[in-house]
């Protein structure tokens, strides 16, 4: 019996991914009603499927492939956002209070931590999709205006909502840093939100493949002073690294299938 419910939920994956591929998107109750089993079984197959990094979920369903939803091209540092997402969430504590930006590789490190009790703050929808109905996951959602390319929420509300709030650590997605020049991004509307979430949370942990580092952004988010851990991969720039750990800050290389982790 066992093995047969396994092959069941094998050809209903598959199944899905079918659809998923030549539709784009779908929603639970549409996928649901099409394979004839209850949303609750679909929510735990695209649960499965995204740790998989065989498809992104969605608010409310989900979308072929592994770029976030809204991009056009899939892309090619995800080998390297999921390294880093893998060793972001050994740095997680279970009973910890996290907070999670928005960007892809943040939501790689949610993906990691489906299965883990924690309370998660967070103003990514993404994210929100990927730990939405798990049950040892506390999900806080910050409200406010969605911003469409990425999928975050902005303004004063998430900002209010943040004075109230407290998290153990930040883990957080930049398009930019260096150590002489802090977080930058492209993103001007994203910058108050970042700076709430630091300070609303005690620590800060920054997820950045190796192509943002020395880069350089037009909107500052905060001084490099700010970051206590730096996650990257192993592609990153020896001088890069030593200069950040010159600041103090940890910097841990994470590991690819080619290359082993190594951390200072």
């Amino acid at each position: 019996m066992g093995q047969s419910l396994r092959v069941l939920s094998s050809k209903r994956r598959a199944q899905l991914l079918v659809r998923l591929n030549e539709e784009g998107r779908a929603s639970v109750n549409a996928l649901a009603r099409d394979l004839g089993v209850t949303p609750s079984t679909i929510r735990r197959d695209l649960a499965r499927l995204s740790v998989d990094g065989a498809l992104v979920r969605t608010y409310g369903g989900a979308a072929a492939g592994t770029a976030v939803p809204g991009r056009d091209t899939a892309d090619p540092r995800l080998w390297a956002k999921r390294a880093i997402g893998v060793a972001a969430a050994g740095l997680v504590e279970d009973g910890q209070t996290i907070a999670i930006s928005s960007g892809t590789t943040a939501l790689e490190l949610a993906r990691r931590l489906v299965d883990r009790r924690l309370t998660v703050i967070t103003n990514a929808l993404d994210v929100v999709g990927v730990l939405l109905d798990r049950p040892g996951i506390e999900l806080v959602v910050l409200g406010g205006v969605v911003r469409p390319s990425m999928h975050s929420m902005l303004g004063h509300l998430p900002e209010l909502a943040l004075r109230e709030l407290r998290a153990d650590a930040l883990f957080m997605g930049i398009g930019a840093l260096s150590a002489q020049h802090g977080l930058m991004n492209d993103a001007i509307p994203e910058i108050l939100t970042d700076r709430a979430l630091r300070r609303a949370s005690t620590a800060c942990v920054v997820l950045a493949d190796s192509s943002k580092l020395g880069a350089v952004a037009p909107a500052y988010v905060f001084g490099i002073e700010e970051v206590d851990t730096l996650v990257t991969d192993a592609d990153a720039d020896a001088g890069q690294v030593a200069a950040f750990e010159t600041r103090g800050v940890r910097v841990i290389l994470a590991a690819t299938p080619e290359r082993s982790t190594s951390s200072t």
